[in-house]
């Protein structure tokens, strides 16, 4: 499903698109994705930026088979975004797209987010960020009740959240797609680690 060519074109393409003209104005040479998924957007990066490194991170065994069987000449790692497998100040960019909602601990997920980005490094995270505090406790209520607990924070929890962890926000963007770019807009929240 998150590869049929309709639901990336119109769900999760504009996003990728969004995160890549980021990654281009930083020119970062070690790139971590962390919810790969599939790993579209890893062997996007490697394919349109080129950096030295780029590695694929997701805690999914399945979703990693389905991106080393498209790919499998980059490094997938599996791995929990609450403790990451990867040394201090690794990479010079992190990006998370239609991940981060389902990671059980933000805090936790920052921190790492932070101990793994190089000074200077950037962080981009791009989820649904509903635009009112009770649609988020809404979506989260929605989710736990259909088994697959995860959490939306707004706009503003968002920045409040990623400076709670020593990064320094300096913009959010929505990003227009479908479906609901209205009631549920996406937005790309991009911070750097201070130098």
């Amino acid at each position: 499903m998150y590869d049929a060519p309709i639901v990336q074109r119109l769900t999760y393409r504009p996003v990728q698109d969004a995160v890549m003209r980021e990654l281009r104005r930083s020119a970062a040479e070690r790139v971590l994705d962390i919810g790969c998924g599939t790993g579209l957007l890893t062997s996007r990066i490697r394919g349109e930026l080129a950096p030295r490194s780029i590695v694929g991170c997701d805690f999914s065994r399945g979703m990693l088979r389905q991106a080393a069987e498209k790919s499998p000449d980059l490094p997938w790692v599996r791995g929990n975004a609450l403790r990451l497998p990867f040394p201090d100040a690794s990479f010079g960019a992190i990006v998370s797209t239609e991940a981060f909602h389902w990671f059980p601990d933000h805090g936790a997920a920052l921190a790492e987010f932070f101990r793994v980005l190089e000074p200077k490094g950037q962080l981009l995270v791009a989820l649904i960020n509903p635009p009112a505090e009770w649609l988020s406790r809404a979506a989260r209520l929605g989710s736990r009740l259909m088994g697959e607990p995860a959490q939306w924070p707004t706009r503003a929890q968002m920045r409040t959240k990623t400076e709670a962890a020593g990064l320094r926000v300096t913009a959010q963007r929505t990003v227009f797609r479908l479906p609901a770019p209205v009631l549920l807009p996406c937005v790309l929240t991009v911070s750097t680690r201070p130098g």
